[in-house]
């Protein structure tokens, strides 16, 4: 056995519960555990949070956008969406026409992000899911239906159990305004609602689905212009959205943007990375403060053997040798209660999983908190944990034998 390592054990365990050093010791490996486990549980949780988000986000963008690089609309068409059509991954390609409008619901208005989209949008749909309320329809026969969000619908007084329709809004793109007359240079359609869906704030809000002719009727289009094309990959693995993604863009050239689900929200996407490196420093800190308690106990346990050290280097022993006993047994402090907090967080984290024992509060969409361990955070934690642990360990017994080098040399 490794003649440090072994000292450093049996000073570490020896049978002396009434001596402070090991209280101190004990109580340094304990904040260790805690500390190590509150951040496996932490980041586990976030992890759930950001799964839903990303779910939630993924029933409404989906896993590729094609959009002009320049102008709003386009007309899709080209040897690329052949291409697209034959791929095995791709499980839907429908087109939208969005754009910002002002809708009047029974004398309540509000500015809505209005969608149009075309059949294959209305029959696969992921927003079926999310229904409230009635149906998601956007045709009644030759009439136009339209589903929106709960928070839009709320704020209007929106019911699809009323006869009342939807009016929306839009300037004319063909006509100059007058002043004289200014309804005569905005374009307008009647939709009813046909189902309210819920999906997250943002999203409710705002958005409005309707039929993609009726939202080229509103905007003054007579073509096949759209503003996006939404390729859906249910399923597909990231390296062959990104094979897909690759591809199109080159078959497309630089006029068009091939956009993944990072790409379509930047913001939000970085804002969840920064959080969770945020919360991941925070709690890191913490544990570093917790971790100089090592300091104290292993600043006393040198002051302690003090005479021990004389008889071992009497005996032979070298300054590099008693270093690395104190060195490991600072470090195994640490390892001790890194190895405790990470079976503890797992534990919490796996039962939080299989059980949901803490419950959310309020109506939330989940009914208890969401669990999803992460072998790259475990690895993460461990790493800077007991790095820190080691480089901690080091400092007092390089100041004890700075200070005291001469002497322990006689």
């Amino acid at each position: 056995m490794n003649l440090p390592l072994f000292i450093a054990f049996r000073y570490l365990f020896a049978k002396k519960s009434h001596n402070v050093i090991n209280i101190i010791s004990a109580i340094s490996a304990i904040g260790m555990a805690i500390g190590t486990a509150a951040l496996i549980i932490i980041l586990s949780v976030y992890n759930g949070f950001d799964s839903i988000v990303k779910t939630m986000l993924g029933n409404v963008e989906p896993e590729l956008l094609i959009t002009p690089a320049e102008g709003k609309t386009f007309v899709p068409e080209g040897e690329v969406y052949d291409w697209l059509y034959a791929q095995q991954s791709v499980t839907s390609i429908c087109t939208v026409l969005q754009e910002n409008v002002f809708i009047n619901y029974e004398g309540k208005q509000s500015i809505a992000k209005a969608k149009g989209v075309d059949s294959i949008y209305e029959e696969e749909s992921p927003l079926k899911d999310y229904l409230r309320r009635g149906e998601f329809s956007l045709h009644h026969g030759d009439l136009p239906l339209a589903v929106t969000g709960a928070g839009l619908a709320h704020r209007l007084g929106i019911d699809p159990r009323f006869v009342a329709p939807i009016e929306m809004y839009f300037p004319s793109r063909t006509r100059n305004i007058s002043l004289l007359n200014p309804a005569a240079s905005i374009e307008s359609v009647k939709v009813f609602p046909s189902g309210i869906f819920s999906v997250n704030n943002d999203i409710d809000n705002s958005l409005v689905i309707l039929p993609i002719e009726t939202m080229r009727e509103l905007l003054g289009y007579d073509g096949n212009e759209v503003s996006a094309v939404e390729i859906r990959m249910t399923g597909a693995s990231a390296k062959e959205i990104r094979k897909v993604q690759e591809t199109a863009e080159k078959m497309l050239g630089s006029g068009f943007r091939v956009s993944d689900r990072f790409g379509q929200n930047p913001a939000l996407y970085k804002m969840m990375k920064y959080e969770k490196a945020s919360i991941y420093l925070i709690l890191m800190f913490i544990i570093i403060i917790i971790a100089f308690n090592i300091f104290g106990s292993l600043s006393m346990l040198i002051m302690e053997k003090k005479d021990d050290m004389l008889t071992f280097m009497s005996m032979g022993a070298s300054d590099n040798l008693m270093k690395r006993v104190f060195i490991l047994e600072g470090w195994m402090i640490s390892l001790a209660g890194l190895a405790a907090g990470i079976v503890t967080g797992i534990g919490f984290a796996l039962i939080q999983q299989y059980f949901g024992i803490i419950r959310m509060p309020g109506n939330f969409i989940i009914e208890a908190y969401p669990v999803i361990i992460s072998l790259q955070d475990i690895l993460l934690t461990s790493v800077c944990i007991a790095a820190a642990g080691y480089l901690i360990a080091r400092l007092p017994v390089a100041l004890y034998y700075k200070k005291h080098h001469g002497h322990t040399a006689a």
